[in-house]
């Protein structure tokens, strides 16, 4: 059956609100003309790696996939990437090949070169990723020149559950634009998240891209609930608070990232609730230069 036949079925289908159709993403080159609008270099990084923490962990795949921008987030062109592969020092683990695809026998003999990255990056103006949390302590160990960059997350910088999403996997955010992608190797991710960032969120109008930025510009900050009572720990958890072991040398505390307008309400929470009483707590102002980082 041709290709057209196919698509013929597909809107047909589309025009039943019994169905709904996932086309394959077809990743792209161009986005959009350019207008002559001053244009920004963005880098879209994704790692695979034996594990999830990166003090005893290993980067096993690295993809970097530049494309340009405009300040107002409209995205112009993706450029050619960089993709490797490195062999780790311990066998990798069945779950991560299960999950990846990458096994021993595709890294063996294959390194990445910390100098290659540091040139790669070195005009970019913002690193993002899909879960930036988990991204940018690996990239900081494997190369310094991750610490001295800007960095933003489609995860989370952008406010999906407000535009009607109920997860923020890269497969379900796809999924809900009608589209589907081969996953969890680093460049088919990159691009899916960059075709992301192109289109309106479905309840807002925005470009998802300016969405983020807005938010990536703005100041943070990360409340520690020191010393907070211990039977009020599920409050703080209901809430989205995060424990911290200490071991980081950071305090060993619970804690939440809130944006700068929702400060004093999260002050408030912990005076009214948590502590039920006048209490200072330790803040820390964080922006794209140190958010989602380790050193935060």
């Amino acid at each position: 059956m041709s290709e057209a036949n196919l698509e013929d079925m597909a809107q047909h289908l589309e025009a039943s609100a019994d169905y709904r159709v996932l086309r394959r993403l077809v990743p792209r080159r161009t986005i959009q003309p350019d207008d002559g609008s001053a244009r920004f270099l963005g880098i879209f990084l994704d790692l695979e790696t034996t594990g999830l923490d990166p003090n005893f962990e290993e980067i096993i795949e690295i993809a970097l996939l530049p494309f340009t921008y405009s300040s107002d987030g409209r995205i112009f062109e993706v450029r050619e990437g960089l993709n490797r592969l490195r062999q780790p020092t311990k066998p990798i683990p069945e779950l991560v090949t299960q999950i990846t695809g990458i096994t021993d026998a595709m890294v063996a003999g294959h390194s990445i070169d910390p100098a290659e990255l540091a040139d790669f990056v070195a005009d970019a103006n913002l690193i993002v990723a899909h879960n930036a949390r988990f991204d940018r302590p690996f990239a900081e160990r494997f190369c310094p020149v991750f610490k001295d960059m800007y960095w933003a997350c489609s995860m989370a910088d952008i406010d999906w559950l407000s535009e009607g999403m109920e997860g923020t996997k890269l497969f379900y955010l796809l999924a809900q634009q009608g589209l589907f992608f081969e996953g969890h190797r680093a460049v088919n991710d990159c691009e899916a998240a960059i075709e992301l960032l192109t289109r309106p969120l479905p309840k807002s109008g925005r470009l998802a891209f300016a969405a983020l930025l807005e938010t990536a510009r703005k100041s943070s900050f990360r409340i520690w609930a020191i010393n907070s009572p211990f039977d009020r720990k599920d409050s703080l958890k209901l809430r989205g608070y995060r424990w911290n072991s200490g071991e980081n040398g950071q305090p060993k505390s619970w804690f939440i990232d809130v944006a700068g307008d929702a400060r004093d309400a999260e002050l408030a929470f912990l005076q009214d609730e948590i502590y039920r009483g006048q209490k200072d707590v330790p803040i820390d102002e964080m922006t794209a230069a140190i958010r989602y980082s380790d050193r935060a």
